[in-house]
């Protein structure tokens, strides 16, 4: 399971793995982050850029299939994903099964700014 927190606010979702997708605020393009919990922390497996851009420049060894490029972030296991959520920019999304949910949805009363902890519930 992964815990979501924005100071008071807090969730809880039954997951195991999920993808983190945003879209980039200046050059308007997706990128996608597959996640697992694994020993008590968040274990990067998968990443994904629908183009590139200033500031967005692929990874090397990130390869060009399906008009996305596909590479696996060197991570290391994280303990915590820390995320901003602003105005100014858009808001971070969920995936799983296939199904997206914007993360400031499953945090009702999150305020305009604020820190989004995603972290692996403690058992």
């Amino acid at each position: 399971m992964i815990c979501l927190a924005a100071g008071a606010v807090a969730s809880v979702l039954a997951l195991q793995t999920f993808t983190l997708a945003w879209t980039h605020s200046i050059e308007k393009i997706r990128w996608e982050e597959d996640w697992r919990v694994e020993h008590g922390a968040l274990v990067a497996l998968a990443a994904r850029i629908r183009g590139n851009g200033a500031g967005m420049e692929t990874p090397p060894g990130a390869q060009w299939r399906d008009g996305v490029w596909h590479y696996r972030p060197a991570l290391a296991p994280q303990p915590a994903l820390h995320l901003t959520h602003s105005p100014y920019a858009g808001g971070y999304e969920i995936c799983a099964d296939g199904r997206c949910a914007p993360l400031a949805a499953l945090l009702p009363g999150l305020a305009a700014t604020a820190v989004i902890d995603i972290t692996p519930c403690s058992p």
